[in-house]
């Protein structure tokens, strides 16, 4: 076998969706599990899938299975719609509606502007990327334009992988041309000439819509050799992942585009220097392109006036099947998560909230008596927690603390990459431990710090940091319960 097969089926075999139909899959994920008992059944359909599946972006009617055709309540409730106005209008699918609804305004003002002047609008709305850093998003565009390079890249990163999380899916599938607009917009202000659209397996209705739209776009100028009449070159292209929750991690995203195995990369270099091929890449996701045309558009004051501390703007936040309204919602930063919980989900639909994990299952989970909190990265850090992605997934008092445990380290497991040995190795023996505990065993109390321990202090990306942070959470939140599981 040559190298470079033998490179190819390695790569391949990092995957658990290659060459795996979705039809007939039932959903895995936190937010199905924490709803099991409304569908035991179609949960026991879940459990025998194999490989398993973590989420299918249907998280409001949950548990779900693959090509489930549910319809989804769709909410503003921030002082400023940004991001879901043509959502709310029943989706902007075709060019000439977005065109209609304004859209493409804002591409035009920035071609006709100075990218540096882009990339000081940016800087000045306060905007920080939504895919769970919340790192300046002004940052990283200014590295790329800085950059000497004969190619540069941008990435969308559109593995919306967090389980309870379906934001981007109803982004892309509903408002296509926001997207593009907005890669657009970056590609003339970093000196981009390709793009590439990193799309998750699990939405084919996406890749659809996609295609379709960069097809319009093309014919009208939107996209290919001197956009709309500028000096800018740029097209769009999608390359579909094949089932892994790391390469939402950026590094292991351009490993995954490269063909190679999608391990994390040791940083230095940044990606704004040597990303993609070893050129300047800017890697964003989809939320946070689709607020630059608002940006452009209105002014980068007016986008910073909204929110909260280092927090400006609004956020989309999607709720799941347990809320008696579950949705996607856009709010401003600093709404309380008791707003978030009994205003805008209107509590439980069944039971008493045991606690809300925000932002993803590596973010921690938060008891009732901390939701006076507002929503904000710093102030969610505080308390032990994140925004991360914006999935917001409520657990009745029907699931127990151990079994939360469980099924978050059973998750880690099956996505670590392997890099890391205490992620590699320890998040399955926590999995198996606290299974243990569920049928009526106990752990080590020593031996849970001390593989706690080693995550936090030796993972290289969030995945293997962020199971650690959950636990910490846990032991802040959940003491008596976690006590009870130990010899």
């Amino acid at each position: 076998m040559n190298p470079l097969e033998l490179s190819r089926r390695s790569s391949a075999s990092f995957y658990h969706l290659t060459d795996v139909s979705l039809e007939g899959c039932a959903c895995q994920g936190l937010a199905c599990f924490a709803a099991r008992a409304d569908n035991p059944q179609r949960w026991q359909q879940a459990r025998a899938n194999s490989p398993a599946v973590y989420c299918l972006g249907q998280c409001h009617h949950a548990p779900a299975a693959f090509a489930d055709d549910a319809d989804v309540a769709i909410g503003v409730h921030s002082s400023a719609t940004v991001l879901l106005g043509n959502l709310v209008q029943g989706g902007a699918r075709d060019i000439d509606t977005y065109r209609e609804r304004g859209g493409g305004k804002a591409m035009r003002l920035a071609l006709a502007t100075y990218p540096g002047k882009v990339i000081a609008e940016l800087e000045a709305s306060g905007l920080r990327g939504r895919g769970g850093a919340g790192f300046p998003a002004s940052t990283k565009w200014r590295a790329v334009a800085s950059a000497s390079a004969p190619q540069k890249y941008l990435v969308v990163n559109a593995d919306e992988g967090d389980p309870g999380s379906f934001s981007d899916r109803l982004l892309l599938e509903n408002d296509p041309f926001r997207l593009i607009e907005a890669c657009v917009i970056a590609a003339h202000a970093t000196g981009a000439s390709h793009g590439i659209i990193y799309l998750r397996k699990e939405y084919p209705a996406a890749r659809s819509v996609l295609e379709n739209a960069m097809a319009q776009a093309r014919e009208a100028g939107w996209l290919g050799q001197g956009v709309l009449g500028s000096t800018l070159d740029f097209d769009l292209g999608i390359h579909i992942g094949q089932g892994s929750y790391v390469c939402g991690e950026e590094t292991s995203l351009l490993n995954s585009l490269e063909g190679r195995r999608p391990e994390v990369r040791l940083r230095p270099p940044q990606i704004t220097e040597h990303g993609l091929h070893g050129q300047p890449t800017l890697v964003n996701n989809v939320e946070t392109l689709c607020s630059v045309p608002w940006i452009i558009e209105n002014g980068g004051e007016r986008y910073a006036a909204i929110g909260i501390g280092k927090s400006r703007g609004t956020k989309l936040l999607s709720l799941n099947s347990l809320f008696n309204r579950p949705g996607l919602y856009e709010v401003d930063f600093g709404i309380s998560l008791r707003d978030i919980v009994e205003k805008i989900g209107g509590g439980l639909r069944r039971g008493q909230l045991k606690g809300v994990m925000i932002g993803g299952p590596l973010a921690g989970l938060l008891p009732p008596a901390l939701l006076d909190t507002a929503l904000g990265y710093e102030e969610l850090q505080t308390i032990g927690a994140a925004v991360g992605h914006g999935g917001v997934i409520a657990f009745a008092d029907d699931t127990a603390i151990a079994e939360i445990v469980a099924e978050v380290f059973r998750f880690g497991s099956q996505e670590s990459c392997g890099k890391c040995t205490p992620c590699h190795l320890g998040s399955p023996e926590l999995a198996s431990s606290f299974s243990a505990v569920l049928a009526g065993e106990k752990m080590s109390a020593s031996r849970w710090h001390d593989l706690i321990d080693a995550l936090e202090a030796t993972s290289l990306c969030g995945h293997g940091r962020g199971l650690a942070e959950f636990s910490r959470a846990i032991e802040r939140h959940y003491p008596e319960e976690l006590a009870q599981c130990f010899a």
